[in-house]
């Protein structure tokens, strides 16, 4: 984990969005609710003080838990979510 890659993260994490698309697939592999904000739900996830940040090329890769979270790191698009 690089301090830089999570410091760059969170002064974007306002910026975060997904598409419609992306809100689907997100609520599928993470077997969320359909009440779950998933956007909310992801920047909480970003925010746990036990998360891993890396920069891997033009994405983040956030594992906190039992999930990873990809984020496009120039548009601050949450692209996917997913079990590990």
């Amino acid at each position: 984990m690089d301090a830089a890659d999570k410091e760059e993260l969170f002064a974007n994490l306002a910026k975060l969005h997904t598409t419609e698309l992306g809100t689907g697939r997100i609520r599928k592999n993470l077997s969320l609710d359909a009440a779950n904000d998933v956007e909310s739900w992801c920047r909480e996830q970003i925010r746990n003080p036990a998360a891993e940040v890396r920069k891997n090329g033009k994405n983040f890769y956030v594992r906190v838990g039992d999930c990873e979270i990809t984020v496009h790191a120039r548009s601050c698009t949450i692209i996917t979510a997913h079990r590990i």
